[in-house]
């Protein structure tokens, strides 16, 4: 059943990659009418998630960041599946590093790179900084549970140089190359939720205690990586600009969760400033101090 859906969608897929990028958000505005006002999708969850995160804004506030969003990740996908034949010279020009020497200068230390990201913007697209890498790229993500549409998502990210690993490769990963002296760049994006129950670290996150994610610092101090934090921003449909920012270049000497809380700063003051483009759709406040 898995293969039949497969065969049935990838047609479609290969379809949409083709379109100009003109064709193709005009597209997005009718997928964006089926999403939001036919399917509905998850609309309940992220009401839900705006209330929380975003008490201060008044209702028709919040419902104008509602549907800014929806059209905004009817947008990403789409742009996600136009991967799959979009050009070198296309991702760079409409992904922009604007300060990629930062990274060459860590490069040159001699160390591997733990870059923490998020789901805000494009983050399907932040995957193309392995251009500009000289050593092996990883991007870790969570395995699809259709294995077709999981070899799929493989084939249209490793485009871009990149290794793909999932969740429980990444450390057997790391140890192997740092055993074999292969400097790496891995991306982490470090926003969702994990289990409350066994979590290491609680912190706030847009007002809210929750449980945090913190292998990249606790990977980081570990096997001495620089750790960086890549801020994107959305410029226009279809335009992005990400920005570097090193939150340590000595992990081991920073306290424990430091760097994650700072991490978790920087992604609200991006929240803040434009939370239409962070990821609502995704039950990130599931588990609460005040709930748990």
């Amino acid at each position: 059943m898995q293969y039949l859906i497969y065969l049935l969608v990838y047609p479609v897929i290969w379809v949409i990659s083709m379109l100009p990028f003109r064709l193709l958000y005009l597209f997005s505005d009718f997928v964006y009418f089926i999403v939001y006002r036919v399917i509905r999708y998850r609309k309940k969850t992220v009401r839900e998630n705006l209330i929380l995160a975003l008490p201060h804004l008044s209702d028709q506030e919040r419902l104008i960041v509602e549907k800014k969003f929806y059209h905004h990740i009817c947008d990403m996908f789409l742009e996600m599946i136009k991967t799959m034949n979009i050009s070198k010279e296309e991702i760079c020009k409409r992904f922009v590093f604007k300060n990629i020497e930062v990274y060459k200068e860590l490069e040159k230390q001699g160390k591997s790179v733990a870059v923490i990201c998020s789901h805000y913007a494009s983050y399907e697209w932040i995957i193309s900084m392995n251009y500009y890498s000289d050593v092996a790229g990883y991007g870790i993500y969570k395995q699809l549970k259709n294995p077709y549409f999981d070899k799929l998502v493989r084939k249209i990210r490793s485009r871009f140089n990149a290794k793909l690993i999932t969740t429980k490769q990444t450390v057997p990963t790391i140890i192997n190359n740092n055993k074999n002296n292969v400097l790496a760049l891995y991306g982490f994006a470090s926003d969702q939720s994990p289990k409350a129950k066994g979590a290491m670290h609680w912190s706030k996150f847009m007002g809210i205690e929750v449980p945090v994610h913190v292998g990249a610092e606790m990977l980081s101090k570990r096997y001495n990586m620089n750790l960086v934090y890549l801020n994107t921003k959305k410029v226009s449909r279809g335009h992005y600009e990400a920005t570097l920012e090193i939150l340590s270049d000595n992990p081991k000497e920073v306290p424990n969760f430091e760097l994650t809380d700072q991490y978790l700063k920087l992604l609200e003051k991006q929240i803040y400033e434009a939370p239409e483009f962070y990821l609502w759709t995704h039950k990130r406040w599931k588990y609460r101090r005040d709930n748990v």
